[in-house]
């Protein structure tokens, strides 16, 4: 499919893929696939009384009723899966696969928030005062922003715009400016379902934001903006939670993932060998939950370090969209060169480096392509307690589980954790307090690949936000106490009396 037939499938029009000032390239061979006009700081201030107006309109529709629209969402998805996922590989260089498995995940979370908003319930809490009923409800708060990064460029928005429309929230979106067009494209589909929706959804509810740095720090310090959903880099989250803690606004933070895996001695190592490769490379390991770091048993560690690097030099590299390849390329030429200065302070550090290569010849010209790379490490040095957003897999040695778990905790992030063990005790004392430090903490799979029902996020430099399932809905609306006195007499809690 050629890109003119790809942008038209979705809607989008000349307007949308030409004339604008910001160059859309996508990473599988440097070609510049559209030039996407740009919103600034400036436009921010009508945007927010768009959304206002909305949320005024939106809180009182019934939450049942609100599911309906992200249902129209859901089937709206599902009718464009196929094009929406070839734009997520076009643009952001995922492999098929993985393009496919990102709108799914989209029409998984719809689907989580149709069954949540007739479940949007609070508590009955016993009064110490007779005739009297004290109750917890939960209540619409208001605009949500949202700011999404590159690798990820729909599903995330997804997590956030499904609970938030449920929850009676709307919605302005800051994409990654560097994934515009999967955005574009993703309101096209969401205009199609709120016009089978009707007149219930006004105007405003859904909006779109595309450009840089400057409108996400507008849209954090509106305080209009009760809610704000920033998903990148810690740096990021380092210059935007203060504006918004500033005037007392909600950030929903997901940061900085340093995630890593624990091997056992009694470990399955053909499954262990399955669930690393997966999680070390898959997304070219442009992933938030991507492993970093292979914390293996003195005992196990040449066996599993002998199959790993069989398997890496094996691996089908190269163009996305072709069938068999399991790793495509990195976002841009920045990224291949922050790994390869990663990979040059390992080796000073007295790392051995296999693989991480640029990769030219059998990949289409112009793309950003890296050899996924495996170091063996002799200690956990300042380079590897950092992120490096790329198929980097530093590997450590340990003897005792407690020094494993120290290794493990001892990094500023928190995100995602494994082990990979057969022993009940290690995995119960992994999962324990003292244990992963980890908002997401698996026995014997990776730290990849996490569903939707459960909520996701993690700790530390990582934000402490949660998303997607469980009671992330909470994170969008406002908990009120309330109690109401049906009976004749006024008593006061905790026996206080005040007679007048």
């Amino acid at each position: 499919m050629t890109d003119a037939s790809l942008f038209e499938s979705l809607d989008l029009t000349a307007e949308d893929n030409a004339g604008g000032d910001l160059p859309v390239r996508s990473p599988i061979d440097g070609a510049t696939i559209a030039q996407v006009r740009q919103a600034n700081a400036a436009d921010v201030p009508a945007m927010v009384a768009r959304a206002q107006a909305a949320f005024a309109a939106w809180r009182e529709v019934p939450a049942p009723r609100r599911g309906e629209l992200v249902r129209l969402l859901a089937e709206e998805l599902r009718a464009a899966k196929p094009a929406l996922a070839a734009l997520v590989t076009r643009e952001a260089g995922k492999i098929t696969a993985e393009g496919l498995g990102e709108v799914q995940e989209m029409i998984d979370i719809c689907d989580f928030a149709v069954g949540l908003s007739r479940q949007l319930h609070g508590l009955t809490i016993a009064s110490e005062r007779p005739g009297h009923r004290m109750a917890e409800t939960w209540h619409p708060m208001g605009p949500c922003a949202v700011i999404t990064a590159f690798n990820f460029p729909v599903a995330v928005w997804s997590w956030n715009a499904a609970l938030a429309l449920v929850c009676g929230d709307p919605v302005i979106w800051k994409p990654s400016e560097k994934t515009p067009l999967t955005a574009l494209a993703t309101m096209r589909i969401a205009q199609r379902a709120l016009r089978r929706f009707g007149a219930d959804a006004p105007e405003g509810l859904l909006q779109l934001a595309v450009g840089g740095a400057g409108l996400g720090q507008a849209l954090a310090a509106s305080p209009a903006v009760p809610i704000v959903s920033a998903t990148g880099s810690t740096r990021m989250g380092r210059a935007l939670a203060p504006v918004v803690a500033a005037r007392f606004g909600r950030a929903i933070l997901e940061l900085g993932g340093n995630n890593a895996m624990i091997v056992a001695p009694s470990a399955d190592l053909d499954l262990a060998v399955r669930a690393i490769v997966f999680s070390a490379v898959g997304t070219a390991g442009q992933r938030c939950t991507t492993l970093r770091r292979l914390i293996v048993h003195r005992s196990v560690r040449e066996p599993l370090l002998q199959r790993l690097r069989a398997v890496y030099a094996g691996l089908p590299l190269g163009d996305p969209r072709a069938p068999g390849t399991l790793v495509g390329p990195l976002i841009d030429a920045d990224a291949v060169a922050r790994m390869q200065a990663a990979l040059a302070r390992a080796q000073a550090d007295g790392g051995v480096v296999h693989g991480g290569q640029a990769v030219t010849q059998g990949v289409p010209a112009g793309g950003a392509y890296v050899r996924p790379a495996l170091v063996e490490m002799p200690a956990q040095t300042a380079v590897v307690r950092e992120e490096t957003f790329a198929p980097l897999l530093y590997v450590m040695a340990y003897d005792t589980l407690a020094e494993a778990i120290a290794l493990h905790n001892d990094v500023p992030q928190g995100l995602a954790s494994c082990i990979f063990t057969l022993d009940l005790r290690e995995a119960e004392t992994f999962l324990a307090a003292a244990g992963s430090d980890c908002g997401i903490a698996n026995v014997n799979i990776g730290p990849s690949g996490a569903e939707i029902g459960g909520a996701f996020g993690g700790e530390k430099e990582t934000g402490g936000g949660r998303e997607s399932g469980s009671d992330a809905w909470k994170g969008y609306m406002r908990r009120q106490t309330s109690t109401v006195n049906y009976s004749t007499r006024l008593p006061l809690a905790q026996g206080v009396r005040f007679d007048v």
